[in-house]
């Protein structure tokens, strides 16, 4: 069972954290670009896509860190210091996620949509500076859990000893 789970585990990470990644480092340079030119639908509707995809992939996402800990129950590392380490790292970066680039986003989307900032004084391309740096942070954090998956202490298959 626990090669299934692994596996699962590995192939929601890729298809989930991958897009969610990706399109959130994009969304900064799509949506400052937007701004700048809003009677281009183009840029306009790819800020757009971006945002839509970085909030679909967020949600799927979940099953990563679930078939995650199945599998370490599976295999018995529950405890293990590695692991621990790892989902405080994803337990961060979810929360950047959740907490400020989506919302963030979503903020620069609807400034979009207005075609002008809001009147509480939101600048829509300063909000996307700072997008484009919590997303680096958000990456950050996920590069730092895989490379503890992979070159976790202890491991049986012989990487990192």
């Amino acid at each position: 069972m626990s090669p299934f789970l692994l596996s699962i585990h590995v192939l929601a990470a890729i298809l989930t954290i991958g897009p969610v990644a990706i399109a959130a480092s994009m969304f900064p340079r799509f949506a400052r670009l937007a701004l700048a030119t809003p009677d281009e639908p183009g840029r306009v509707a790819a800020a757009l896509i971006l945002h839509r995809i970085t909030r679909v992939y967020a949600v799927i996402g979940v099953l990563v860190p679930v078939f995650g800990l199945a599998t370490a129950a599976s295999i018995g590392v529950l405890g293990d210091l590695w692991l621990i380490v790892s989902m405080i790292l994803t337990v961060a970066a979810a929360t950047i996620l959740v907490a400020f680039i989506l919302p963030g986003q979503k903020r620069v989307v609807g400034a979009l949509d207005r075609g002008a900032p809001d009147a509480g004084g939101f600048v829509p391309d300063g909000a996307a500076r700072r997008l484009g740096m919590l997303t680096g942070v958000f990456n950050l954090l996920w590069a730092i859990v895989v490379v503890l998956m992979i070159y976790r202490p202890g491991s049986t298959t012989g990487v990192g000893r």
